[in-house]
């Protein structure tokens, strides 16, 4: 092998490593934000000019993850890089079991990352209006944060109902990514929500937006207010 072909394999594994070490890094923020506790949610970053993903593990402390423990998966999902056996406490390595779901939603959207998110916010703004098929505001300011939306314009998320196992949820994933092409999340019902992006930083920005828009919803609702409406006057009672 030449230098220079030596040098571009090292540059590949560099990136590799890179990016399982900011995953890492990123959960552990994700996890101070009250989004991945107790070992829950998930992220993944696809690196498309290698043909691989990052994924995080299943069933590991969140904000005490390094590089070692990713998988790194090919693109047609066969794994490239499995995580070391660590000792006793710690359980035998098992990737996330969003797996199937981060996957369909590279297939369908050709995303570059993926954070799955079991914040208390997203899973309280699917219970206040239990028979809402998605979740909509408008008006607000960090609806500009979400790719191709303004200020003006209606938000609209799909809400999946939750199931017993994260993989049983796959049918409905399709679905809504069929029937809302615009949609870059989809929250699920008493569980938490997925939110992609063309990168992990557009990943990222939009998870944040999303997070402080239910946050919104919410307060807006103890406040007697209706944050559907581009008044967000009060909440209309039925007679």
């Amino acid at each position: 092998m030449d230098s220079h072909s030596k040098s571009g394999q090292f540059w590949k594994i560099k990136q590799v490593t890179d990016s399982m070490a900011l995953v890492a890094e990123l959960c552990g923020h994700f996890y101070k934000m009250g989004w991945v506790s107790g070992t829950g949610g998930a992220m993944s970053v696809r690196l498309h000019h290698l043909g691989l993903i990052i994924m995080t593990p299943s069933g590991v402390q969140k904000e005490r993850m390094t590089a070692e423990d990713m998988f790194v998966k090919c693109s047609d999902g066969s794994d490239f890089i499995i995580p070391p056996v660590k000792a006793s406490p710690h359980k035998p390595p098992k990737c996330s079991d969003c797996n199937p779901l981060f996957m369909k939603i590279y297939e369908m959207r050709n995303a570059g990352a993926i954070i799955h998110s079991h914040a208390m916010e997203a899973c309280l703004v699917t219970m206040i209006r239990p028979l809402s098929k998605d979740f909509r505001i408008t008006h607000m300011e960090m609806i500009k944060g979400i790719e191709g939306h303004g200020y003006y314009d209606e938000l609209i998320v799909p809400i999946i109902e939750n199931a017993a196992q994260e993989g049983e949820l796959i049918n409905s994933i399709t679905e809504v990514l069929e029937a809302y092409p615009r949609t870059n999340a989809v929250v699920v019902r008493n569980h938490g929500v997925f939110i992609w992006g063309e990168s992990w930083i557009s990943a990222k920005t939009q998870a944040e937006c999303y997070h402080y828009l239910f946050d919104a919803a919410i307060k807006l609702h103890q406040l007697g207010m209706d944050w559907s409406t581009p008044s967000h006057g009060p909440i209309k009672r039925s007679s």
